[in-house]
């Protein structure tokens, strides 16, 4: 009996195939690296077809030259970065422009346009929960219908199709243009800001004051759901079973499937989640109400968000601007400072996302002396991250309505020590490290739900270990220094481009 799960863990920055074992256990991990483009001011860009490719590389590479063969999978799962978008040709399956990324910011006009409402960046937020705003799909999928030549007639007579990276791959590994399915599930459609998170619907209002046409739209699935049997290469056969976003994926994967239990995933951004059940909690302090994850007893539940668009990214901005091998150098570099020099840096270098929604923030740095070294601007490049999560994790307990005591903790960037304790610091609270691959633990776990080798969300618990913790030490009295001086620089950053 088949009894891995194959999980397709497509980033920001790189595609990752895992294979799990029933216990949650890693037994099988490679990955690789795709590229950026970048072709004006603003502009962040992916090809997807050299994602799909890369997918169809690592596939290839682990089941024919390791000891896995494609009968040992009962399912296989995906996970995205959410709302990168791609419009492709139905018949050809060739995407008519690369991949718009979900840091790009070239819909800042539209987001003004959409605004101009006494709700202003809230006009929609009653409905799916996000404040207007370049990060979300929506606006992303109207600006290549109005810019791309032909797309506008294409998409009213049905030749295209419209999805976020999982809606692509799976419509690409069930076929494609020979009855391929195109279908997401909850998790990404609440990240378009075109699906209505109370009904569960595609919303035809929206739909009809962006002047999208439903024929574009994919079919909205639970997270855990069986999908189609593969037909594409050597995976010709195997369920495809599980959507879901990255950051609930993660969520899952750290355990947090009770009221008010959170965690953040420090990765190309940095992403709280917590989980609010069955009740959406729509804040209007700049927060983000989004779907954590329906599972196969159909069963919705609920999260409160807050995102950041640089994390990771910042450090590899410095890596490069420093000529540094690699972000390890910027760690160590950071290393050598006792603290920061008062220096403070606003890493907002295609605007601010929550709390703040500022498309016309720009990064800056600020308390430059003659004493400042290049260890004082890593520090301050580091701590950024930890600020940031600072201010969210505050309002977050405000509009839970609740004392948070612990912050679980993945991604990448945890395994920098001297961050995680300054995040400890900061926060004035217990930190507690799962496995960095939580998100790919996550999109495992649901695919088994969806193919029935699991039973229940609760035996998430057997499979996440804690690896590390942190706990504060700083004197109250420097943490309030440190934060004063770090909502006086976000001002300064804001509103910088006029």
């Amino acid at each position: 009996m088949a009894e891995f799960i194959g999980v397709i863990d497509q980033g920001t920055t790189s595609t990752k195939f895992l294979i799990f074992d029933r216990q949650g256990r890693v037994v099988y991990s490679s990955f690789k690296e795709h590229r950026w483009y970048c072709p004006e001011k603003g502009w962040i860009e992916q090809d997807g077809l050299e994602i799909f490719h890369h997918v169809l590389a690592l596939v290839e590479e682990a089941l024919t030259e390791k000891p896995f063969r494609k009968k040992d999978l009962a399912a296989l799962g995906i996970t995205n970065q959410r709302e990168t978008t791609l419009l492709w040709d139905k018949k050809t399956g060739i995407p008519l422009s690369r991949a718009i990324v979900w840091q790009d910011s070239r819909t800042s006009d539209l987001v003004r346009e959409f605004s101009q409402t006494k709700e202003g960046i809230y006009r929609y937020h009653h409905k799916t929960g996000l404040p207007l705003s370049t990060y979300f799909s929506g606006l992303k999928l109207l600006w290549l219908l109005q810019n791309l030549p032909g797309a506008r007639q294409k998409a009213a007579s049905g030749e295209l199709l419209f999805g976020t990276v999982d809606s692509f791959l799976a419509w690409k590994l069930s076929g494609g243009p020979q009855g391929g399915k195109h279908c997401t599930d909850v998790t990404n459609a609440s990240r378009t800001q075109l699906f209505n998170i109370n009904s569960l619907k595609w919303d035809q209002e929206i739909l009809e004051e962006l002047d999208i046409p439903s024929l574009l739209l994919p079919e909205v699935v639970p997270s855990a759901s069986f999908l189609s049997e593969a037909k594409v290469g050597i995976l010709k056969g195997v369920p495809l079973a599980g959507l879901i976003g990255d950051q609930q994926a993660a969520l899952i994967g750290q355990g947090c499937i009770n009221f008010g239990e959170g965690k953040c995933t420090y990765g190309t951004g940095a992403f709280l989640l917590f989980n609010t059940a069955d009740k959406p909690i729509f804040s209007r302090k700049g927060l983000i109400t989004t779907l954590a994850y329906m599972l196969n007893d159909g069963k919705v539940c609920y999260a409160l968000e807050g995102s950041t668009v640089a994390a990771g990214s910042a450090v590899r901005w410095l890596k490069e601007l420093l000529g540094l091998k690699d972000e390890k150098e910027v760690e160590k570099l950071a290393a050598q400072a006792k603290d920061n020099g008062g220096i403070y840096f606003v890493p907002a270098f295609n605007g601010l996302f929550s709390p703040y929604w500022d498309p016309q923030a720009r990064a800056t740095i600020l308390g430059l002396s003659w004493d400042t070294q290049g260890s004082h601007l890593a520090r301050a490049v580091l701590e950024a991250t930890a600020f940031q999560v600072g201010e969210l994790f505050e309002l977050i307990q405000k509009e839970c309505g609740m004392e948070i005591l612990e912050l679980k903790v993945d991604g990448g960037m945890i395994k920098n020590d001297q961050l995680m304790q300054f995040q400890a610091d900061i926060l004035n609270r217990k930190l507690r490290a799962a496995d960095i691959e939580a998100t790919s633990l996550g999109a495992a776990f649901v695919a088994g739900l969806a193919v029935g080798l699991l039973s229940g969300i609760e035996e998430i618990d057997s499979w996440r270990k804690t690896t590390r913790e942190w706990v504060p030490t700083m004197e109250p009295a420097q943490r309030e220094r440190l934060l004063r001086y770090w909502k006086k620089a976000v001002q300064k950053a804001s509103r910088w481009i006029e």
